[in-house]
């Protein structure tokens, strides 16, 4: 027994209990918090619900870790048996770490202009991509979706498009990873690639904008670098988070379209206007010869659209074509489950997710399932190994582009008096074949909605394995290796009672798989090292990437039903195609800082690029870039300054590259395609170009970093200058060549522009009000283009001293009082340089000018965070001005009835009736065409101030976590698009048709579906 209690005793004099309780000057107590001595991760407790604690520990034991989600990890010397800790809010101060290229750096060391947004921002938010949650969150950053059908493109501009034909989207580089990005949709409809990230697994997203930044990434960082970290482990004991939300999407603007009273009154005043002009140039011997043949003309139209009978006479069917193709309150559904831990040694992120999304447009929902493995393992003390694992299904249903009946917001189209059930057949009208094939106007696309379907699947896998391994204090050498696997399955089928829009009578199908591979390795030396007053941190590394794609696409017709979807059941096989194609990098990179006595910067980086692009006299590229920072508050004229925390000046000038062509631009290519007379044949298809080499853009950045008040007030301020030189242009050449251009060198463009961001603590204590202001200007022009005027669409043009994309058209005068003559203006010059503004009804005889730029000048973000004990709440707004759009669509819908049958908006109403009649609104003339021509009529303002998001939120006090046993729960409701205030009278100002962008191809809607308005309600739970 005395032995016995002997060893008792020795056993407890071996340890000690320490308690304490956990705080957080912003938070008061935090529960949940991992408490353990450092190097023994497995002796570990937790705070309790009021921030208490009590471990038992060694006597030997030395340090204390406190760790926790959200919060700087601390460690504290053991002194005694009570220890108090005060953890701070990660990412709060200047002092933050940001991730730049191939590592990190002190926020307040980065010599380059960098903008930083956390994961506090991105979450639990009802979006399809990650680009639409950083819109307006970063100054200098325009983000724009092209209309609101899910999993579409999205653009994204740094400082401005920096490229004419080339790409112009930035690199994305997910964990060290440049990952497949871009468009892989068939169809002209772009989709996002970037749509297969889970947002909620982001922990930080970092853009490099100016050369010093940048140009570590050499020919591929001339429009910006998008750096995505994920969320990592953490040493502690295991938490475990749920996410959940649950959402209703409503369109966030309608139209007003003509009843069937208006549309019977406009079209037949549509007559009689035609009539008119028929009878003055001489087409009928009388006016009422004319006005009968065409009331006969036009009530026979009004019957047939009327389903064959005299209901419009009564206006008994008055059809809401526009509600009709939203859906009933669409329902978004979306699920994380993620845990987090680790200890020394090992650390983990396991997170998942399921996205069930419905679209505002009919037809339309997106599916993702996404899972995610973080894991890290020290094995020694100079071996750290790990893996990022993420994979993803989505299934989008797609919808038709914007341009094609079938794309269900077309059937605005269709006249109010055509009932959607024709009373003959009680089908969906439109859908009897035959005679009343020309029933209703247009193909209606609700006969697709059952009888064809369009699924995207895409299966994504993107992995990396990597080492770190320290060779000696401060010299480390990492390596890597990484895949992007993306397979993508286009499936649809349209039935056969989809004839009016496919021209085939038994069914159509295709099935077109696109399959990329995409690998990369780095291998770096880094090494840092402090020397008295000097610091300095040097990289050295290469890398290299390839990525192959393959495509192949068959089409099958004559169906034996519609039972049969398949194309093993087709009796045709119309289409049957496959390609490959396939590009690499080979890249070496070098990067220095040095910091003196903790103010002097100076920053140094070169690249050498070589692609596969490239013609062969061309194959590598360098770009370097240089940056210099003087911390001027570390002076001892302001460091003991009771208002300036920080003022650092920055400037950098660099080069860097963009490579975004074709894969085989630069070579002589033949065809496979030159079968003749049943016998195999190729032929040529490109001209050879072996100086082909990279656009290249030299960039001049100025800015100050600054905080006061103790840090109240932080911001950064950035004027930048962009030239872009040696434009990759498809070049005319002459005819005798055998082809008719040549990719080329030529040409240049630039961007100016000016950066802010500003971020506040208004207010601190028990109620608090922060603050984060965006806004950035900024000026494209070409300067050059070989004298060419680049004009696809008759809308946009690119011509030098003009921005990108601007809108080349003839000027609208209004209408002539006197008859209702649409008029434009000449605007043409005599040989003495004198400008005619004389008007003309003939749209040919007046001159294009440059009316507006589709691009806009000022963007802008403000976010506004309150908080009263558990209360928060976010008020976000986002907007965009000095931009103009083009309703494309105003040709048809918004025509004064004088091109056809097609249902008007309500402001043709004010249409010119009488002479002396004031307005902007032509008289109607059937097919006449009166002022339906592209110019100025269609242009207007594109300006708009969006509260993006409203989210109330509702955290639950310790004293009730204590009793349920987590350690968070808090619920919230989150507006999406709340509200617009614009002056376009479109259905959004975020808008760019999708079947016809480009770069130069921008601002213009065509029928193309706004933004959805999601109200959506969440809950976090925390275990």
């Amino acid at each position: 027994m005395v032995l016995t209690f002997g060893l008792i005793s020795f056993a407890f004099a071996q340890s000690k209990v320490i308690s304490g309780k956990v705080t957080s000057g912003t938070s008061g107590p935090i529960p949940g918090v991992s408490v353990f001595v450092k190097g023994s991760p497995a002796n570990i407790t937790q705070s309790d619900a009021a921030g208490n604690y009590k471990l038992n520990v060694p006597n030997d034991a030395k340090t204390l870790v406190f760790s926790f989600v959200g919060y700087t990890t601390l460690e504290i010397l053991i002194t005694g048996t009570s220890i108090n800790a005060d953890l701070k809010e990660e990412n709060t101060t200047l002092s933050d770490v940001v991730v730049v290229g191939y590592g990190t750096q002190n926020k307040r060391d980065v010599t380059g202009s960098v903008a930083s947004v956390k994961s506090k921002d991105l979450e639990n938010l009802p979006v399809t991509s990650f680009e639409q949650a950083l819109q307006g969150k970063a100054a200098g950053v325009q983000i724009a979706a092209q209309n609101g059908k899910l999993g579409q493109g999205i653009t994204v501009r740094v400082r401005g498009a920096a490229s004419v034909t080339a790409g112009s989207e930035p690199l994305y580089i997910v964990d060290g990873i440049p990952i497949t990005s871009g468009d892989f949709s068939s169809t002209t409809a772009p989709t996002s690639a970037l749509a297969d990230l889970n947002t909620n697994d982001i922990e930080s997203i970092e853009v490099l904008k100016d050369a010093s930044a940048s140009a570590i990434y050499g020919a591929r960082a001339s429009n910006g670098v998008v750096l995505i970290t994920t969320k990592q482990g953490k040493a502690g004991k295991t938490l475990i988070q749920f996410n959940a939300l649950g959402g209703i999407s409503t369109p966030s603007n309608h139209r007003d379209f003509l009843t069937a009273e208006q549309y019977v009154q406009i079209e037949r005043r549509a007559g009689q206007g035609a009539a008119n002009q028929d009878f003055l140039n001489g087409d009928y011997a009388t006016l009422q010869e004319a006005l009968d043949d065409y009331s006969t003309t036009i009530e026979a139209r009004l019957n047939r659209y009327s389903a064959g009978n005299n209901d419009y006479q009564t206006y008994k069917v008055n059809s809401n074509w526009e509600a009709a193709s939203f859906q009933d309150n669409p329902a978004t559904q979306q699920y994380d489950l993620n845990l987090t831990g680790g200890n020394d040694k090992t650390k983990f992120y396991i997170g998942g997710q399921a996205l069930d999304q419905k679209g505002i447009i009919i037809g339309n929902s997106y599916k993702r399932y996404s899972g995610r493995l973080n894991l890290t393992n020290k094995v020694t003390d100079f071996l750290e190994v790990g893996v990022n694992l993420n994979f993803s299904n989505s299934i989008n249903n797609r919808l038709s582009n914007d341009n094609a009946f079938s794309s269900p917001l077309q059937s605005v189209a269709l006249s109010p008096i055509t009932p959607f059930i024709d009373p003959r057949s009680g089908l969906i009208s439109g859908t009897l074949p035959g005679a009343a094939s020309n029933y209703p106007v247009y193909y209606n696309p609700f006969i697709s909605i059952d009888n064809a379907f369009y699924k995207a699947t895409v299966y994504r896998t993107i992995g990396k394995a990597f080492a770190n391994i320290n060779l000696a204090k401060g010299l480390k050498f990492s390596t890597d290796f990484s895949v992007d696997n993306l397979n993508q399955n286009e499936e649809s089928y349209y039935g056969s009672l989809t004839f009016r829009n496919t021209g085939t009578s038994n069914g159509d199908g295709q099935n077109i798989s696109t399959f990329v591979i995409n690998t990369n390795t780095n291998n770096f030396l880094s090494y840092n090292k402090t020397t008295g007053k000097s610091a300095f941190d040097v990289i050295l590394g290469t890398s290299y990437q390839k990525s192959t794609t393959k495509y192949s696409t068959i089409e099958g017709q004559d169906f034996p039903s519609d039972s049969y979807i398949k194309l093993g059941s087709a009796a045709t096989k119309v289409i049957a195609t496959s390609n490959e194609s396939a590009f690499s990098f080979l890249s070496y990179f070098f990067r220095a800082n040095y910091k003196y006595n903790d103010r002097y910067l100076v920053g140094f980086s070169v690249r050498a690029d070589g692609s596969s692009r490239f013609g062969a006299n061309q194959k590598y590229g360098y770009f370097p870039a240089g940056s210099v920072a003087w911390i001027a508050s570390e002076e001892d004229f302001l460091k003991q300054s009771e208002s300036i925390s920080l003022l650092k000046l920055r400037a950098s000038y660099g080069l860097t590259g963009n490579a975004e062509i074709g894969n085989y631009s630069a070579r002589g290519l033949f065809s496979g395609t030159g079968a003749y007379g049943g016998l195999p044949g190729q032929i040529p298809s490109r001209i050879a170009n072996p100086d082909l080499t990279w656009e290249k853009t030299k960039q001049l950045d100025i800015g100050i970093d600054f905080g006061i008040f103790k840090n109240r007030i932080t911001g950064v301020f950035d004027f930048y200058q962009k030239n872009t030189t040696d434009l990759l242009l498809d070049v005319p050449v002459p005819q005798t060549t055998g082809f008719s251009t040549k990719t080329q060198n030529l040409g240049s463009l630039k961007n100016t522009g000016f950066e802010l961001g500003i971020n506040t603590e208004n207010l601190i204590g028990a109620f608090k009000w922060s603050t984060a202001i965006t806004g950035a200007i900024n000026n494209n022009k070409i300067t050059d283009l070989g004298g060419q005027v680049l004009n696809t669409n008759e809308i946009n043009a690119a011509v030098a001293g003009q921005p990108i994309g601007v809108f080349y058209l003839p000027e609208y005068a209004g209408v002539d009082p006197a008859n209702g003559d649409a008029l434009y203006y000449r605007n043409s010059t005599d040989a003495a340089g004198n400008l005619d503004r004389s008007t003309t009804t003939n749209i040919n005889e007046a001159q294009r000018i440059f009316a507006g730029n589709p691009n806009p000048k000022y963007t802008f973000g403000l976010n506004n965070t309150f908080s009263y004990k558990n209360f928060d709440l976010g008020v976000f707004f986002q907007g965009v001005s000095g931009n103009k759009i083009f309703n494309a669509g105003g040709q048809y819908m918004s025509a004064n009835a004088s091109n056809g049958y097609d249902n008007q908006t309500a402001d043709q109403m004010d249409y010119w009736d009488k002479p002396g009649d004031v307005t902007i609104v032509p008289e109607p003339r059937l097919f006449a065409g009166n002022g339906i021509g592209n110019s100025t009529r269609y242009l207007s303002d594109g300006n708009y101030i969006r509260l993006k998001t409203l989210t109330l939120g509702y955290t639950f006090p310790t004293s009730v976590l204590s009793k349920i046993k987590l350690s968070k729960l808090r619920l919230y409701a989150t507006a999406q698009n709340l509200a617009t205030i614009t002056g376009y009278k479109g259905w959004d100002p975020e808008v760019n048709a999708d079947y016809q962008s480009s770069n130069i191809n921008q601002g213009v809607d065509f029928y193309s579906a706004p933004q959805p308005r999601v109200i959506s309600i969440g809950l976090n739970i925390g275990l």
